[in-house]
């Protein structure tokens, strides 16, 4: 599980932390998808402390639903209602590019920050 260096940006000031992105992506790996925007990019509400998911934030994730998550883009409720279709385009375009790196690359954007790893302890035996 990753998160672009723009998306962790955003997180820490947002104040969506990793362990709020595991909880997220455990309730995808049970089927509780907020939006599939095709593409294998997903929508996935996240609750902003003191908040809840409501009047939370968004995030728009790409992953094969299996081992690969990639949190791409996040945006507050009260900010904007939902991306563009150009947004969604190119967010489908970066997450499918990132579906298909090799373990090696994957290390090297990691070791360049360009992705930051979310490590999860995993309540289930699925990752």
């Amino acid at each position: 599980m990753f998160k672009t260096r723009t998306f962790g940006r955003w997180s820490r000031k947002t104040g969506i932390d990793d362990e709020l992105l595991c909880a997220a992506v455990e309730e995808m790996e049970q089927g509780l998808i907020d939006a599939d925007l095709g593409g294998r990019v997903f929508k996935k509400r996240i609750p902003v402390p003191g908040r809840g998911k409501r009047g939370g934030a968004r995030t728009i994730i790409g992953s094969n639903l299996r081992d690969r998550w990639f949190f791409l883009f996040g945006f507050e409720k009260k900010d904007r209602e939902t991306i563009s279709a150009r947004e969604l385009g190119a967010l489908q375009t970066i997450g499918n590019a990132l579906l298909a790196l090799d373990p090696k690359l994957l290390d090297k954007a990691v070791a360049q920050s360009e992705l930051e790893e979310i490590c999860c302890e995993k309540k289930s035996s699925t990752q």
